[in-house]
């Protein structure tokens, strides 16, 4: 068959382009155009072969296999095949498994079925070439795409290069139409921040009063044989490198025959952090009457409401924690019956409500954010998402008190 088709090692390719770009291989030091991205693949391997385009398989490791959110907006794209290997962590590091045997089986297959005329290989490893030199035996012209390796690296099998019937570096133009490397800092609070206080609920600086008043103990507590030592046990167990005290560590002040803490005063700001949402504990302000009556985001959704969120959360939300927030604070915003509620909302401001906020990092939870890193929830991510779920409401917020023109 007459046509072209296109390998890609996401791996090599992208943790290339990170070296070449941001000088380390680690590829959230990038940000990815992969609508452009892919629009040059195919560009330049139907310029190369001089062949119409079959399709583009893209490879790449996923924890457990789960899409992240790069793979969700690719698998949507048109002649875009995304094969998923599996993604783990040993010392430290990711790696990916299974990758090049899922590369070398669809390269082998192809070939065989002689669906193709030529192949574009994106890949540096060796261990393609008994696949490469299958293909070649079926009759398959064999294309070796290289990134312009960085500092005059070689990041390509010398075997590869041999045996490959055509190759082409895709250099750093090339590279940058569709690739950058991402500016020292952090993409989670983006300026300009309505809030001066989004900084807080993201670093969570601890006021000096605000730990002082997390140890104190009432002079009016009774005394307890034991007090001394719970008291000491307690403390030890307060974690002293946390900036600011979470639920837990209220909770674990209150050892046996100790009394709880006294209040945090109204400048200490807490930490409050929970996959299972929010749970009240002794020496921690309850949530406000209103919270309980706030709606959720699904009882505002229809069924149609509820199938364009999917279809946009795979075709137009990329996955960042904070667009992850701000989206869904839009959305419930949006389909609000009353305004009041928003204002209510705004009001209790840093925390957002238990039901709010559960429903919030489950929705989180689609893009591959609250797992899979270290087996641990993601601390930093949970505080961007709630960072720009702030942001949109304070968007909205002014909005509705915006001044009416004539």
């Amino acid at each position: 068959m007459d046509r072209c088709i296109v390998l890609v090692d996401a791996g090599y390719l992208l943790g290339a382009a990170a070296s070449l770009l941001a000088g380390e291989p680690s590829r959230s030091r990038i940000t990815v155009d992969h609508t452009a991205l892919v629009r040059q693949l195919r560009e330049q391997a139907e310029s190369d072969t001089e062949r119409p385009l079959l399709r583009i398989y893209w490879f790449d490791g996923a924890p457990d296999r789960v899409p992240q959110p790069e793979h969700r907006r690719l698998r949507v794209m048109p002649r875009v095949t995304v094969r998923l290997g599996a993604l783990t962590r040993s010392d430290g590091r990711w790696a990916q498994k299974g990758v090049d045997a899922a590369m070398h089986a669809e390269l082998t297959e192809l070939a065989r079925n002689r669906a193709c005329s030529d192949v574009v290989l994106v890949t540096g490893d060796g261990d393609l070439l008994p696949g490469m030199m299958a293909a070649k035996e079926h009759g398959v012209a064999v294309h070796l795409w290289a990134v312009q390796a960085a500092g005059g690296d070689y990041n390509q099998s010398e075997d590869l290069v041999a045996e490959a019937d055509e190759r082409r570096v895709l250099d750093r133009a090339w590279i940058t139409k569709a690739v950058r490397a991402k500016e020292l800092g952090g993409i989670c609070a983006p300026p300009p921040v309505p809030r001066p206080e989004i900084a807080a609920i993201l670093s969570a600086p601890l006021p000096e009063s605000g730990l002082s008043a997390a140890r104190e103990r009432p002079e009016r507590e009774p005394r307890h044989p034991d007090g001394v030592a719970a008291r000491e046990d307690a403390e030890e167990r307060l974690p002293a490198a946390k900036g600011v005290p979470t639920p837990k560590d209220l909770a674990a002040l209150r050892a046996p025959g100790v009394q709880p803490p006294a209040p945090h005063p109204a400048t200490a700001t807490l930490r409050w952090s929970s996959d299972k949402g929010w749970v009240d504990r002794s020496g921690a302000t309850s949530e406000p009457p209103d919270a309980a009556s706030m709606p959720t985001l699904a009882q505002l959704t229809t069924a149609e409401q509820r199938w364009a969120d999917r279809e946009e959360d795979i075709t137009t939300v990329g996955g960042d924690p904070y667009e992850v927030g701000q989206v869904f604070a839009r959305r419930w915003v949006e389909r609000l019956g009353d305004q009041a509620h928003l204002q209510k909302l705004s009001s209790m401001y840093p925390r957002v409500p238990h039901r709010v906020d559960g429903e919030l990092l489950r929705y989180a939870a689609r893009f591959g954010l609250l797992a899979h890193k270290d087996d641990q929830i993601d601390e930093h991510d949970r505080y961007a998402i709630r960072a720009g779920f702030w942001r949109e409401i304070d968007v909205r917020t002014a909005a509705e008190h915006a001044p009416v023109g004539d």
